[in-house]
């Protein structure tokens, strides 16, 4: 299986595949310039979090619906809810890419995983896979949180599996 794996470095520019973004000149010089890569990861490379996190999430299924008892449910793979995708837009203005996520591209497996890749690289680019699942479930301080340990025994279970294949 191959993967689509969307680096989101510091400093940034937007390049990779076929689309080419034009990030413009930067007028304020205290905020970074972003570059995303869209790098195609071998077969022989999986990112075990990663996959892990949508087996645990959805078990796959993009149409997977979860919160129902909320206004607006987490859906996709991931689970995605509308408050990670606006926190998404908001890493991308903020580092003047011009590129936007809907709330309808939750339902996009591609689109959730670089969503997830953004999110990743801007909050927890050097943190462990526990305190990434941990606040993916939790929410920013979710690796302090008792409520997660299971959330993160989950995924454990879910990377040993996929380690041992």
């Amino acid at each position: 299986m191959k993967h689509l794996l969307l680096l989101l470095m510091i400093p940034f520019t937007f390049s990779g595949g076929a689309e080419q973004v034009d990030l413009g000149e930067y007028k304020d010089l205290k905020t970074p310039k972003i570059e995303v890569e869209v790098v195609e990861i071998k077969d022989d490379h999986t990112d075990y979090l990663l996959e892990a996190l949508i087996q645990v999430e959805s078990r796959g299924d993009e149409n997977a619906v979860g919160d129902k008892h909320l206004s607006r449910p987490s859906v996709g793979v991931l689970q995605l809810r509308p408050i990670m995708v606006r926190e998404v837009n908001r890493i991308l203005k903020k580092h003047k890419v011009k590129k936007k996520y809907t709330l309808e591209d939750r339902y996009s497996k591609e689109k959730s995983i670089e969503m997830f890749y953004i999110w990743q690289s801007f909050h927890h680019l050097n943190d462990s896979d526990e305190v990434i699942a941990r606040c993916w479930n939790g929410g920013p301080r979710g690796w302090k949180r008792n409520s997660t340990l299971h959330y993160w025994d989950k995924v454990q279970s879910e990377i040993n599996k996929l380690k041992s294949k």
